[in-house]
């Protein structure tokens, strides 16, 4: 699926079918910029200001909604703070200067926990399709203050393994909590770990297959 781009003379959306994973922040808050349920154009970015759309992209948490102004210049900023929010029965959510498989990948992503996904490191909602269940408010783990807690964040998709993060991150449950600060972690994405959102070699056991 091609990725739509729609532009006003304020701004640009771009969007991402492919990352969507159908929070509806967007339908539910702007129906009237993106409009659902209908035939032919649904996105009416001249139907918002720039700091509107900005606004809605933020509330994306996949990723899946980017805006840019009409000469390519960046409206988003990275986030002071690297966080990951742990989605009961859901994906891991991202926000930071994410790096992906080595490429540089924008500051929102929600990736894939349960093992399902067919847009793999990326959630495609399959959670939902296979019944999922996983806690959004794992145990706390004893934690100092990161000396940055910005900058950089790498992640790798192992191979038939987890993801492999590295840089500043706090971890964080489904209602905000503080769980976990890291610089180096290893997250599950075969769905099997008795230990989520960390990896516990579960994928082994579970014959977890992905690149």
């Amino acid at each position: 699926m091609p990725k739509e781009v729609v532009a006003s003379a304020d701004v640009v959306i771009e969007f991402d079918g492919t990352r969507c994973i159908h929070s509806r922040n967007c339908v539910l808050n702007r129906p009237d910029v993106f409009v659902p349920n209908v035939q032919g154009a649904w996105i009416h970015p001249e139907r918002a200001s720039a700091a509107e759309v900005l606004e809605i992209a933020h509330a994306c948490p996949s990723g899946a909604i980017q805006c840019r102004k009409p000469g390519g210049e960046a409206m988003e900023k990275a986030p002071l703070v690297n966080l990951v929010q742990v989605r009961e029965n859901g994906p891991l959510a991202f926000h930071a200067p994410l790096e992906i498989q080595g490429r540089k990948d924008g500051f929102r992503a929600t990736l894939c926990r349960c093992g399902a996904s067919r847009n793999k490191p990326y959630c495609d909602h399959s959670h939902v399709d296979i019944g999922f269940q996983a806690t959004g408010e794992p145990p706390v783990t004893a934690s100092e203050a990161l000396a940055h807690r910005d900058g950089p964040l790498e992640i790798d998709p192992t191979h038939n393994g987890p993801l492999h993060v590295s840089g500043s991150l706090e971890i964080v449950s489904g209602t905000g909590a503080t769980i976990n600060r890291v610089t180096d972690a290893w997250l599950c994405r075969c769905g099997h770990s008795g230990n989520k959102p960390y990896c516990d070699g579960s994928h082994a056991r579970v014959g977890f297959v992905s690149d």
